[in-house]
């Protein structure tokens, strides 16, 4: 199997994340990716740099299937990373090659088929994403198979999804982010996502806090700095030990969010799914 992954990110966003954790968006993905799928190949893109080479749906087309990173971009600003962008995952439609995004990536997908992205009106969700449950329409979605009635899972982001587009399918939400997972299916194309992060290590989610300390502090979520670095330092603990019954209880979550394989849920399903997703010709 031949996997895609397109980075939805500026080269400045990959340079600071490997400051920050050692790997950008797109080799963290590539790195969860190796572990679920031995065998496979791996190439990754990133459409939304000046001077990439444009793909187009037939370029697509030779891939098994394409997955779209997270990343600080904001879809809904007009700019030329991000008509690039959208231009990428048009083409991913086009194709008719099964796709799945995370974060920014459900953003970007929702953009390119018609459907509408916004700045959080009231604050970011940062670290965990809690209470998340499905709709009645996810109750049966493979997407969603072996989740719990409630479940958390990692996040940090601080747009989402307005209005889904046509011919999509909303399939879990919480009180915080009322989209957070769905199907589209839009040309030729079907592309599951989520707005949480399946993919990352808590590890990561503990540098991407210290990452955004400021941010984190202007929008209230903590008083100041210490309070990010004691939620950083617990996620960082947890990473270490993530069956020990104290750092779950100090953080409130259980083995959904702490087991590497419950966290991955999503990615273990999509993975399942890509023969019967496929509609490519021939």
């Amino acid at each position: 199997m031949t996997i895609l992954i397109a980075e939805s990110g500026t080269s400045e966003d990959r340079a600071e994340r490997r400051d920050d954790v050692g790997k950008s968006s797109g080799e963290t993905y590539a790195a969860t990716l190796r572990q679920l799928m031995p065998g496979a190949r791996f190439d990754i893109v990133r459409p939304s740099d000046e001077g990439a080479s444009a793909m187009s749906a037939q370029d697509v087309a030779a891939y098994d299937a394409i997955f779209i990173t997270g990343s600080p971009m904001h879809v809904y600003n007009d700019t030329p990373p991000v008509r690039r962008q959208i231009e990428f995952m048009q083409a991913v439609f086009a194709s008719g090659t099964p796709s799945f995004g995370s974060c920014a990536g459900l953003q970007v997908a929702v953009a390119a088929a018609g459907g509408k992205v916004r700045r959080m009106p009231e604050r970011l969700e940062a670290g965990i994403s809690r209470g998340l449950v499905r709709t009645a329409a996810g109750e049966g979605h493979p997407l969603l198979e072996g989740r719990p009635a409630v479940w958390d899972a990692p996040a940090l982001h601080g747009d989402e999804v307005e209005h889904l587009p046509e011919n999509a399918t909303l399939l879990a939400g919480n009180r915080i982010t009322p989209i957070q997972a769905a199907e589209i299916r839009h040309d030729r194309g079907i592309f599951w996502g989520v707005q949480y992060h399946p993919e990352l290590a808590i590890g990561e989610i503990a540098a991407a806090l210290r990452r955004e300390c400021d941010a984190l502090v202007d929008a209230g979520l903590a008083e100041g700095q210490s309070d990010v670095g004691d939620m950083a330092d617990r996620l960082d603990r947890l990473h270490r030990e993530p069956d020990r019954r104290s750092c779950q209880w100090l953080l409130g979550v259980d083995d959904e969010f702490a087991d590497e394989t419950k966290r991955r849920t999503e990615l273990l399903n999509f993975i399942a799914a890509i023969p019967s997703l496929d509609r490519r010709e021939g």
